[in-house]
């Protein structure tokens, strides 16, 4: 499915959503107290055509009276300027997302906890215990394949299996990013240990990893374009939306499979508190979550259907270690030295 093909879809989506009852109402207390603001402004990290345009319209839909309005930059950027904005006293944005950067934040004291209603429904992997950060989407890391080049037969479907010498210099991620040799080192060594897994990461470095500096889009486009037959720490949804396109991708789950997560949290200065809670409650609603996966992401929520069944831990059955902000931020350091050590 095309970009503007799958906002064309969310887009049906949200307007279905906006005229259907909602699963859970919002308080209406909050929904007045938000109206009274009249505005929100999210600082997000995510495609603004893709996903955040459909979510815009969605909310402000269902909620007439508060204009959603946002910027969008990476995360490291936004958590300088948040950061920026905090020191000044003046900040600008009432929620942002981000994969890490909220651990930082909260560090600075930027960010406040929130409560929301359907909060039993989702896992204790995917949401800080004090209520500070919680999932908005998955990201599911598997390598991913060229179908022309790599039969589904012989796709190797075991860490160790990427250590048959066929595979040398065959195989290509990018050696500075977490979605690539940095989050694949951290996965190895939470799995298998320390000596064990460095272990395998030395054998590994053998097989000439060949780094693309790259997003992992970039590279799964690669990868379909035959440069190489396959890529490491893709998204997987990536290769289906690719393969569903004609293109000659897919993917498997190597377990166990390394799963982040983009992540909403509210800015304890918000100049708009009450509507920064409102429209986090709705991207975490069930509405919010269907709207995403309408629009090519993975959604967080379980009971929000993906765009293919088995794409997510819960309902494709795959072991995983979670990357949660909190356990892959101090550690970073350590994994981004070794990927150095041992993938340039």
């Amino acid at each position: 499915m095309s970009r503007g093909m799958s906002c064309l879809a969310a887009v049906v989506v949200a307007a279905g959503i906006a005229t259907a009852p909602a699963a859970r109402a919002a308080d209406q207390a909050l929904v007045d107290a938000a109206k009274q603001e009249g505005r929100v402004v999210w600082y997000t990290t995510l495609i603004a055509n893709q996903v955040v345009l459909p979510l815009k319209a969605a909310f402000e839909t269902k909620f007439p009276g508060v204009t959603l309005d946002y910027s969008r930059n990476d995360e490291g950027p936004t958590a300088i300027r948040l950061i920026n904005e905090g020191k000044s006293g003046r900040m600008q944005a009432d929620i942002f997302d981000g994969v890490t950067n909220n651990i930082a934040l909260r560090r600075e004291g930027l960010v406040a906890p929130v409560s929301i209603p359907n909060d039993a429904d989702y896992p204790p992997e995917m949401k800080d215990k004090d209520g500070y950060w919680r999932a908005l989407l998955l990201f599911v890391f598997t390598p991913g394949f060229n179908t022309t080049m790599v039969s589904r037969a012989d796709m190797p479907k075991t860490y160790d299996d990427l250590l048959d010498p066929k595979w040398k210099g065959r195989m290509a991620w990018n050696p500075n990013s977490s979605a690539g040799a940095i989050g694949f080192v951290g996965n190895i060594l939470t799995f298998m240990g320390e000596e064990r897994g460095m272990e395998y990461l030395r054998k590994l470095s053998g097989q000439k990893v060949v780094g693309v500096e790259a997003s992992a889009r970039a590279i799964m486009d690669q990868i379909i374009a035959g440069e190489y037959p396959i890529g490491l720490m893709m998204f997987n949804h990536h290769a289906v939306i690719s393969a569903r396109k004609g293109a000659p991708a897919d993917w498997l789950p190597m377990e166990p499979v390394p799963v982040a997560f983009d992540s909403v949290s509210l800015l304890k200065s918000a100049p708009h508190p009450n509507a920064g809670k409102l429209l986090i409650e709705f991207l975490l609603s069930e509405d919010g979550q269907k709207i995403i996966a309408a629009s090519d992401y993975l959604p967080a929520l379980p009971k929000a259907p993906a765009m293919m069944k088995g794409m997510r831990p819960e309902d494709g059955g795959f072991k995983v270690t979670w990357l949660r902000p909190d356990f892959v931020d101090p550690l970073t350091g350590k994994w981004a030295a070794i990927a150095r050590e041992l993938f340039r």
